[in-house]
C-alpha cells in the first residue's frame, strides 16, 4: 500500500463533497465579489479627487494618462459587478473584475488541481505493478 493512498483516498472523498458545494459557492462567490466591487465603484465616484490620486500614485495603469484611467476605470465598476450577480454574461463581468484570492482557491477546491496534478502521477509511480 503506497503512503499516498489514505492522503488520495481523503482527497477523492473531499472533491464528492465539494463538488456537490460548486453551485451555491460559485453564487457566494459572485455575490462577494459583485459587492466589494460595487462598494469600490461607490467610494471612487463619491471622492474623485481621491479616486485621481489613486490612479497618478498608486494604480499606474500602463499606456494611459491617469486620468483616462480613473474614468475608464470607474466607468466599469457600476456595471460588471452587476452582472455575475444576475448571471447574467458572468465570465465577461469576472474577466472585467479584480481576482481574489480566495476566488482561486475556492475553485481549485472545488474543481481540482486541473489536468496536470502532481498527486496522481505520484500515486501512479508508487502503485505496484499488476501481474498480466
Amino acid at each position: 500500500m503506497s503512503l499516498l493512498s489514505p492522503v488520495s483516498r481523503l482527497n477523492e472523498f473531499a472533491g464528492r463533497i465539494l463538488t456537490a458545494l460548486q453551485a451555491p459557492a460559485l453564487l457566494a462567490a459572485r455575490l462577494y465579489v459583485s459587492w466589494v466591487l460595487l462598494k469600490s465603484g461607490y467610494l471612487k465616484f463619491s471622492s474623485w479627487e481621491s479616486t485621481l490620486g489613486l490612479f497618478r500614485d498608486e494604480y499606474q495603469v500602463p499606456l494611459l494618462p491617469p486620468d483616462v484611467a480613473a474614468v475608464a476605470g470607474t466607468a466599469g465598476e457600476p456595471f460588471f459587478p452587476v452582472l455575475p450577480v444576475l448571471g447574467l454574461w458572468g465570465r465577461l463581468g469576472a474577466l472585467c473584475q479584480h481576482l481574489l484570492w480566495a476566488v482561486l482557491v475556492g475553485a481549485i477546491a472545488l474543481f481540482g488541481s486541473g489536468k496536470l496534478p502532481l498527486d496522481h502521477w505520484l500515486e501512479k509511480m508508487h502503485q505496484p505493478a499488476r501481474p498480466h
